[in-house]
């Protein structure tokens, strides 16, 4: 075989990787071209795009006395190029008179320049930046990687648009709220939510009013449940109660003393022992607007109550472990009084593709302006994409694996012998029956005759 041969081979089996498998292309072919058409283009492309300074005084006085010409402006400098699965990061460190804003402000002639899918660039320390590139659309195919750094409250459950992993931590962000229209992807986030938490030493505790269609297929995983807005008023103000009784113990075992270093004393649940530590408990609501709308005067009180419970847990919820994650098709001030105080709370924010600029100002118009937009223009052929907004004013696309419901439920399965009692909230358990066990036959063995 000759050599032009084959090239061509080479080249069409590129084309095809790149057509048919993108990911694969850019392992094999695509991240050795891109760091070469990066190092090659670097100096001429930051001059294109304005992120150049002029020299020096002292360099130019140097240059006059020696009678050289005189330098050229200067780019950022490289300190590393470290390749990705999906892409790669460069690390810059900025030049005097630079600022983050104006890298992040050429993200997209960047992009263009480096022939590149995505840009996106955040400030590491002062005069360090870091730009991740990906090679290729990792949100048309989701493949989460195969490790991740899960830990106790701490769950992957998405892709983010720069290849890295989105996580959902409890600790860092107690309260989330998660909206979404129908078909919008909504109810595979949450399933990946709670396969994620499924293997964890938590309660996981669901209300879900549409009868139970999304949440109680995952019941033996979970440790109570509510299918209406009565029992669900039952179920909010017992763990208001479990919260007062949390509270009692984190005072009994706080251990101030004036013998006793700062560091010890507990705060909250996770600075208690790890044998008197209560069990933390996210608390999952499906469809939160069945649970603040009313047609009666007796419907308005039970909402009230309701509302009242559920700002309760979210502003005291988290020292004693109690976690909210809140989904709806809208979330608005027609829901009625508390929900504007009760959205105040709720620090963590998704929205996947929504019907109105208004629910998308709900979610976004308090932290990240700029997120509104980029949430009314998800497509509806592209179910599953959201926008993850957070308290700082960051937001990034993402995009969760699809997890079936049977997948989910298998998950649930599997780690049902970790779903915890709890006392305050036995009334409230789903009664299921056992998972037959797989050294158990399923069908009578005939008995033996002589």
């Amino acid at each position: 075989m000759t050599w032009p041969t084959v090239l061509l081979v080479v080249v069409a089996a590129a084309g095809l990787l790149r057509w048919r498998r993108p990911a694969w292309y850019w392992l094999t072919f695509g991240v050795t071209l891109a760091v070469l058409r990066v190092l090659v283009r670097y100096g001429s492309v930051m001059d294109a795009c304005g992120l150049t300074v002029p020299p020096s005084r002292w360099r130019l006085t140097l240059a006059r006395m020696t009678n050289r010409p005189a330098p050229e402006s200067r780019a950022p400098r490289i300190l590393r190029v470290r390749p990705t699965r999906t892409g790669m990061v460069l690390r810059l460190k900025l030049r005097p008179g630079q600022d983050a804003f104006d890298v992040a402000a050429a993200s997209d002639r960047l992009r263009h320049s480096f022939g590149m899918y995505g840009v996106t660039s955040r400030e590491l320390r002062s005069g360090v930046v870091e730009i991740r590139m990906t090679g290729y659309d990792v949100l048309k195919r989701v493949q989460m990687p195969a490790k991740t750094e899960a830990r106790p409250m701490r769950v992957p459950v998405a892709l983010r648009e720069d290849g890295s992993v989105h996580y959902r931590d409890y600790r860092a962000v107690p309260h989330g709220l998660t909206l979404g229209a129908t078909e919008s992807g909504k109810s595979v986030y949450q399933r990946n939510l709670v396969a994620g938490l499924a293997p964890q030493h938590v309660a996981l505790v669901g209300i879900d009013c549409k009868q139970g269609v999304e949440l109680f297929p995952l019941a033996r995983r979970f440790s109570a449940l509510a299918d209406n807005p009565d029992t669900a008023l039952e179920l909010l103000e017992a763990l208001v109660s479990h919260m007062g009784d949390v509270y009692q113990l984190i005072r009994a075992e706080q251990r101030v003393s004036v013998a006793v270093p700062d560091a010890e004393i507990a705060a909250d649940i996770w600075d208690l022992p790890e044998d008197l530590r209560p069990v933390p408990v996210v608390v999952l609501v499906d469809e939160v607007a069945e649970l603040a709308l009313y047609a009666s005067k007796e419907e308005e009180k039970r909402r009230d109550r309701i509302i009242t419970a559920l700002v309760r847990l979210a502003q005291l919820g988290r020292a004693a472990g109690i976690y909210l994650e809140i989904c709806g098709q809208r979330f608005g001030s027609e829901l009625g009084k508390g929900i504007t105080m009760l959205r105040a709370q709720l620090t963590g924010r998704t929205a996947h593709r929504v019907n109105d600029e208004t629910s998308a100002n709900m979610a976004f118009g308090d932290i990240a302006p700029d997120a509104v937009l980029a949430a009314i223009q998800i497509p509806a052929e592209t179910r599953g994409l959201a926008i993850a907004g957070h308290s700082t004013g960051s937001w990034h696309r993402i995009r969760a694996p699809h997890t079936s419901l049977r997948q989910a439920v298998n998950t649930c399965n599997k780690y049902a012998d970790r779903t915890p009692d709890l006392p305050a909230l036995a009334a409230f358990r789903p009664s299921v029956a056992s998972v037959p066990s797989a050294r158990v036959p399923l069908s009578k063995t005939a008995p033996a005759t002589a």
